[in-house]
């Protein structure tokens, strides 16, 4: 076999394994510039919220049609009515638990708020652990009569492909969907928000307020530098391959 063949042959037994690797390395690089566009994107989410969750004071809910989610989402509110707990929905979630690292399992409590000054409008009123889903056994915490809430605006938190689907029907539900809890209780002229109360302690201590925090983790340079450097690790392990079988079938 002449060398220009030899050549020839080398290159060709590295064309499969090459355009695999370079599919591989173009999905690691992907993931890294994904990384750091979601660090970009959290940095601004917690700036967002600092300066409307701890610099403006609390003000009144906004129209429904008024309601802008890049403008309002996160904004103190204060709003006083009577709950309607015989309409109160369980959302599955976690939260912080008493040891660092291990969070708690149970729900969310969402429960309508008649309002005052007229309509109705969901109250995230905290967290749960499982054992207290049944609400006889916090009876102390659905609060009769007025009451203010005082807390945070949000729009309904959307379904991922890894959530799953919610049903109604057995009062099992996943993510915050405004609108779908609002039909399924039968509540009407709902507003496309909800407020999420502050850690303002409720009778009995459950449902327990705050869960939405500042502090949100943001490992996305980490997950990034971890993309990148398997990529850079690919790329080495790549050309050690190649140089080995170019050498072998080419008898060089």
């Amino acid at each position: 076999m002449t060398t220009a063949a030899a050549s020839r042959g080398g290159w060709r037994s590295l064309l499969i394994p090459g355009i695999s690797a370079a599919v591989v390395l173009a999905i690691l690089l992907g993931l890294g510039v994904w990384q750091l566009r979601r660090k970009a994107e959290k940095e601004a989410l917690i700036a967002q919220i600092i300066a409307r969750s701890q610099v403006e004071p609390p003000a009144g809910l906004p129209r429904p049609q008024d309601w802008d989610p890049a403008a309002d989402e996160f904004r103190r509110v204060r709003v006083a009515g009577r709950f309607l707990h015989d309409k109160e929905t369980l959302v599955h979630g976690l939260a912080a638990g008493a040891v660092p690292g291990r969070a708690l399992q149970g729900f969310y409590v969402v429960t309508p708020l008649a309002r005052n000054d007229g309509g109705t409008v969901l109250v995230n009123r905290g967290f749960v652990p499982t054992d207290l889903r049944d609400p006889a056994r916090r009876a102390a915490g659905q609060i009769a009569g007025e009451t203010t809430v005082t807390g945070m605006l949000r729009g309904s938190e959307p379904r991922t492909m890894f959530v799953p689907a919610p049903d109604p029907a057995r009062g099992e539900w996943y993510n915050r969907d405004i609108a779908g809890i609002a039909a399924a209780k039968d509540l009407v002229d709902v507003p496309p928000f909800l407020v999420e109360a502050d850690a303002t302690a409720n009778p009995g201590g459950w449902p327990k307020g705050g869960q939405l925090r500042v502090d949100l983790p943001n490992n996305h340079l980490q997950y990034a530098f971890t993309w990148f450097g398997i990529a850079g690790c690919l790329i080495g392990v790549f050309g050690v391959f190649a140089w080995k079988r170019f050498r072998e079938v080419t008898g060089a």
